[in-house]
């Protein structure tokens, strides 16, 4: 079996406060080892020249699985959603999704949690995760009926699956493209109330209190919403959150003139509410944060803004965009690979997203410092389509390894 050691590289670990010179040893596609450790004699050396090195970032709630994309971005593993041209409810399907990304990514699909995305009858989730699903979520939708959604939830705790739930409630948000606000009202855009997103939140909360059962909201954009997430925590619930760069660097003033790039679901929310997400990063109360990689064409995209596909193109501007948070003191670059990495894993029940012994030897060789500007014409992606266009970053992937091969 090859072992190979990474010397002079300065270890991201999400299990450590602070960067800090390290080995980490790998023997065929694990790792064995990582810390201040005696490089073996038959290892092969591979010189890090001092980049950082990170676990690759797992992506928890992709639309569309992106080559390009994901090696730009330094993704290893994506979570694909389930809201795709056939929703994947069928066990063919999540077999067939499994198998998207080899041999140059992980694809772990999570499996619709009602036929059709409908929100009425189960799928057969028991079946699905046999075949390959890693959860269970109810796609961009919220499900209504408390009943379905109650049966959801035990069911899956009973499979040792996380429900990964959006968080709006569909009676307010069926035909809004907005947040309520001046801008929406400016623009003369159908909109909602944030508070829908706490509504959605609190019924999913009080459900989970009742089953016992794991949640997961992909998403959480508001103030109210994080403030339910911390009690539920505090109060000893399994419930996590997420959040994409969109809702902590762009308000609801990024619609303005109607672009249709800033057209996301939820819709980017108000200055207060971006403040707040940032709190939350920095006080631990979002556990993830995801691209929601959404890449989207013209026929989409260059139409009224009511009517253009919500989604943004994210994978590649992830790890970039993300540093920032580093770069501005919220938290540290292991705290940052915890929520791109470790906790993504961890949700999804996979050996991966760190540097412990028997983890996936899927790594990321980082220069953060690397400037570059946002290009929505010469992306990677299938498609360009992100709010920020023309913004300049810092931070690249410079080398990916998955299972103990660069790639």
């Amino acid at each position: 079996m090859t072992r190979i050691a990474i010397v002079n590289g300065r270890l991201a670990d999400p299990a450590g406060s602070d960067l800090a010179a390290g080995v980490i040893l790998i023997e065929g596609d694990r790792i064995v080892a990582a810390g201040d450790l005696p490089v073996p004699d038959d290892a092969e050396r591979i010189d890090a020249h001092g980049l950082v090195v990170a676990p690759g970032l797992v992506d928890l709630g992709v639309f569309a699985t992106d080559k390009p994309a994901f090696h730009f971005g330094g993704i290893t593993r994506a979570a694909l959603m389930p809201d795709q041209s056939a929703a994947l409810d069928d066990v063919g399907l999540i077999r067939h999704a499994t198998r998207a990304g080899k041999p140059d990514f992980w694809v772990h699909p999570i499996a619709a949690a009602t036929r059709g995305l409908k929100g009425v009858e189960l799928a057969e989730i028991g079946m699905m995760q046999a075949a390959g699903a890693k959860a269970v979520g109810t796609g961009r939708q919220w499900i209504a009926d408390s009943g379905v959604m109650l049966r959801v939830l035990s069911y899956a705790s009973g499979l040792g699956l996380t429900v990964i739930s959006h968080a709006e409630d569909g009676g307010l948000t069926a035909r809004a493209v907005a947040t309520s606000g001046e801008t929406a009202t400016r623009l003369g855009l159908p909109h909602a109330p944030a508070c829908a997103e706490a509504m959605a939140i609190a019924r999913d909360i009080m459900l989970v209190r009742q089953t016992g059962a794991t949640i997961h909201f992909r998403l959480v954009t508001t103030k109210a919403g994080f403030d339910l997430v911390r009690a539920a925590k505090a109060e000893g619930l399994k419930v996590t959150c997420g959040i994409s760069p969109a809702y902590l660097f762009l308000s609801d003033n990024a619609v303005t003139d109607f672009r249709t790039f800033a057209r996301l679901s939820p819709p980017l929310r108000s200055e207060d509410d971006r403040k707040a997400a940032i709190a939350a990063v920095a006080d631990e109360t979002i556990d993830v944060i995801t691209s929601s990689h959404d890449p989207r064409g013209p026929e989409d995209k260059r139409l009224p803004f009511a009517d253009a596909a919500p989604g943004m193109a994210g994978a590649e501007t992830l790890l970039a965009l993300s540093l920032n948070l580093v770069r501005e003191g919220h938290l540290s670059i292991n705290r940052l690979m915890t929520l791109l990495s470790a906790n993504p894993a961890q949700i999804l029940g996979v050996q991966a997203g760190s540097f412990a012994a028997g983890s996936a030897a899927d790594l990321i060789f980082v220069d953060p410092d690397t400037p570059w500007i946002v290009d929505s014409a010469r992306m990677a992606a299938q498609a360009g389509n992100t709010p920020f266009d023309r913004v300049p970053v810092q931070g690249r992937a410079r080398r990916i390894m998955k299972g103990g091969m660069f790639l």
